[in-house]
């Protein structure tokens, strides 16, 4: 009597086969586009996925400083750093943070869509 061969096969880190993604942010709303960047970054696409290995691709966003945000959060979204020092919260609006690192707002949206 032949029983069902199927294996699970878990991939390493060695065997990921790792492809580079160019992605443009042009037009593009921040949150749409920060989970499409964070499934590739973790490799969920792949038919071969295994959680605890980085079998995910490489990304590059170009564009970010013309990514979009809808309804008023251009004003009212705040991003918040702390410089180690007493009274050292530095707070930016988005639109400031666009203005000074566009690519800032789009890995701090990525990253925390990421596992630890």
């Amino acid at each position: 009597m032949d029983t069902l061969s199927y294996k699970t096969r878990s991939i390493n880190k060695e065997n990921a086969d790792k492809k580079w993604w160019l992605v443009d942010a042009e037009g593009q709303t921040l949150g749409r586009l920060s989970t499409q960047i964070a499934t590739l970054l973790r490799g969920k696409h792949k038919t071969n996925f295994t959680p605890h290995a980085d079998c995910g691709d490489y990304v590059v966003v170009v564009n970010a400083e013309k990514i979009v945000l809808t309804g008023n959060k251009m004003q009212t979204k705040e991003y918040i750093r702390y410089t180690g020092y007493p009274g050292g919260q530095r707070v930016r609006t988005a639109e400031e943070q666009l203005a000074r690192k566009p690519f800032s707002v789009v890995e701090e949206a990525v990253r925390g869509m990421l596992p630890k």
